[in-house]
């Protein structure tokens, strides 16, 4: 998953054959979908990254009939479902007056991830939306019903139109990750350590993100490797924040002056849009781990993995040695679902999430806070582990 995932998503559903993929080629106004009269020509979940006039840059996930059959079908609509904990907006496309089972099933579901969705009743100049329909819709749904036609080009405007009404304002608001922290003028400093994981030539997400925040507040970014920190605080320069790769956090945290406000590109994050409540709780169970404890390991990323990688082999490494327990980790990348339980768990450990959306990481993490399993993140176990966990969430609690 790349940064240009970040915009807002937005799922199609619906029984085979129902026209899902023409409608997605009707309102970008391009064939970017293949349309066939074959049931079940869209096997798996498949996301376009495009643009729709009024409403700008979108992630649109076209999926495979809720209604397949077979061993396979079962699969697809397995995966069809996988995509509603990862979407802003739905649309639930029916035709032909068929309104049942299926749709029912993509309603509750929509509704327990508090998804919001349209109904679009498509292929309206074969057949409109009968009253008798529409009532059965009204005893289960609020949700806004619209007829639609690839073939009558006037109703594509009035479509456009109530998406761009009923998607939440909050899937285009940018947030600033440190509006509140930082003042104009203010001297940022990022401390990036420069190792294998780093890509050839580039910085990571979450620096490139920090770096870009700075300014748009109007402040001064500084940026150095952890080996030139110490040269550069003789400088004399104080900054009003220091930003680091939590990795570095045990040597960093020594060489920052004390009335300096210390964090991490993780815990920046864990505030911008993970569940910062839920992870300051959360943390100090690492105390309480215990012989035979298993934790899960989430990243939001599929990635290459080194010997230097933090969440396989580095964090795991430090809460061996931090706790003295013999702990068991299991690892889960990009979007997949849980495990099939996560009773079996004593703590979960989320990534920054740098590459996915807010509703995409605290939906991946409500299973486990359903429970009451303790959840935190990356920069802030390892703020633990290191003992300086009180210190590196001040600027944020406050």
């Amino acid at each position: 998953m790349k940064s240009k995932d970040l915009k807002p998503h937005i799922g199609i559903f619906g029984r085979r054959n129902i026209g899902k993929s023409s409608l997605i080629n009707a309102m970008i106004g391009q064939e970017v979908s293949i349309v066939s009269n074959e049931p079940g020509t869209t096997t798996d979940p498949v996301k376009k990254s495009m643009e729709i006039f009024g409403i700008g840059p979108v992630v649109i996930t076209d999926t495979a009939g809720v209604d397949d059959e077979g061993e396979l079908g079962s699969l697809r609509v397995e995966k069809s479902f996988g995509v509603i904990p990862n979407i802003d907006f739905a649309i639930l496309l029916i035709a032909d007056n068929e309104f049942g089972y299926y749709e029912l099933k993509i309603i509750n579901e929509l509704e327990v991830y508090d998804t919001p969705f349209i109904i679009v009743h498509g292929k309206s100049d074969r057949a409109k939306l009968k009253t008798s329909v529409k009532k059965m819709i009204r005893s289960v749904s609020k949700a806004s019903i619209i007829e639609f036609s690839v073939v009558e080009s006037t109703l594509l405007k009035p479509l456009i139109d109530l998406i761009i009404v009923e998607m939440p304002k909050s899937v285009f608001t940018q947030k600033s990750l440190l509006k509140g922290i930082i003042k104009p003028k203010d001297v940022v400093l990022l401390i990036t350590p420069i190792d294998s994981e780093a890509p050839e030539g580039r910085m990571i997400l979450p620096q490139v993100m920090a770096l870009r925040d700075v300014l748009d507040n109007d402040a001064i970014c500084i940026i150095v490797k952890e080996t030139e920190l110490e040269d550069f605080l003789k400088l004399g320069i104080k900054p009003a924040i220091a930003i680091t790769d939590s990795q570095v956090f045990a040597q960093v945290s020594k060489q920052i002056p004390k009335d300096v406000l210390l964090t991490s590109f993780s815990i920046m994050l864990a505030r911008f849009r993970g569940n910062f409540e839920k992870y300051i709780d959360g943390t100090p169970a690492i105390e309480n781990l215990k012989d035979g404890d298993k934790i899960l390991m989430l990243e939001s990323c599929t990635h290459q993995v080194s010997c230097e990688d933090i969440g396989r082999y580095k964090l795991p490494k430090w809460l061996k040695e931090y706790t003295g327990k013999d702990l068991s980790f299991d690892f889960a990348a990009g979007l997949t679902k849980f495990p099939q339980s996560v009773d079996e768990y004593a703590l979960i450990i989320q990534c920054g999430g740098c590459v996915v959306t807010h509703k995409q990481l605290n939906n991946r993490l409500k299973p486990a806070i359903k429970k009451q399993i303790p959840v935190t993140n990356y920069g802030m176990a390892i703020a633990y582990v290191t003992g300086i966990f009180d210190r590196v969430v001040e600027a944020f609690v406050k």
